[in-house]
C-alpha cells in the first residue's frame, strides 16, 4: 500500500482510499480529496511537513499525518 506521504514532488497520482474515520475523514473529503481523483505532489516544506497538492485546479496543504492516510496508485 502506497499512501500520499510516500509519494515525490511532481508525481501525479490517484486516490484509490481513504483510510481513518469520523470527522478526520470527513474534513479530508471535504477538501475535495476523493476516490479516484488525480493529485498532484507540487512542494514539500523543508522539513517535509506540510505537503503541497494541487486537487481539482486548485493548491491544497496537507499534514502528512493526514497524507498517510490516504492511500494511492
Amino acid at each position: 500500500m502506497k499512501t500520499l506521504k510516500q509519494a515525490k514532488i511532481g508525481d501525479c497520482v490517484k486516490v484509490v482510499k481513504l483510510h481513518g474515520e469520523g470527522a478526520t475523514k470527513r474534513r479530508i473529503m471535504d477538501m475535495g480529496l476523493t476516490k479516484g481523483v488525480e493529485v498532484t505532489v507540487r512542494k514539500v516544506a523543508p522539513l517535509g511537513d506540510p505537503i503541497e497538492l494541487t486537487v481539482r485546479g486548485y493548491e491544497l496543504s496537507l499534514r502528512k499525518a493526514d497524507a498517510e492516510m490516504i492511500e494511492i496508485e
